[in-house]
């Protein structure tokens, strides 16, 4: 039989979820996934999940998308076409400074996005979870927790079942590969 993806188990409540996923994290457990009908306060904090390079990699994108806006109009209005505007000299920032904003806005915007979901590992229009048949419940009523087999503390079976129910499961199901 092939081993499984990991073990997916099914908690009462977002208090319950929120208790088990620290109690795991506590227990050493490190590959943790959770599924809920809403988002859960403190949830993300208490799986080990931060959020340290998006700041910088936005601000990046949006200055590097606000630099070139700037130099492309500034080599198309003094080298390229050198035409003077309202008795200004080449090369004045003022008639560059609305264009090179809006990208500048446009590349923040963009990096935010395309950060945020590959942050989420989004789209992902298919999980190993979706073939267990209470796992349906995920997007109504249900809050699960599935504990990957591939982490160093998964040894065998009846222990993974055993941590999981005593983290306060009601329904512990194998998620197959």
């Amino acid at each position: 039989m092939a081993k499984p993806m990991g073990w997916l188990a099914r908690l009462p409540d977002e208090g319950a979820l929120s208790a088990a996923v620290q109690q795991l994290r506590a227990q050493g457990w490190t590959r943790l996934q959770v599924f809920s009908p809403y988002p859960i306060e403190g949830l993300a904090e208490a799986l080990g999940h931060r959020s340290r390079w998006s700041g910088p990699v936005i601000l990046l994108v949006a200055l590097g998308a606000a630099g070139a806006a700037f130099a492309m109009q500034w080599y198309s209005a003094v080298i390229d076409y050198p035409f003077v505007v309202g008795g200004k000299p080449f090369g004045h920032w003022a008639p560059f400074a609305l264009v090179t904003f809006a990208m500048g806005l446009l590349g923040t915007v963009l990096a935010a996005i395309i950060g945020m979901l590959a942050g989420n590992h989004l789209p992902q229009p298919y999980h190993p979870a979706f073939d267990v048949p209470d796992f349906a419940d995920a997007s109504d009523d249900g809050f699960f927790l599935l504990l990957a087999a591939d982490d160093p503390q998964a040894g065998d079976e009846p222990a993974v079942h055993q941590a999981l129910e005593a983290a306060g499961a009601r329904i512990v199901a194998e998620v197959p590969t």
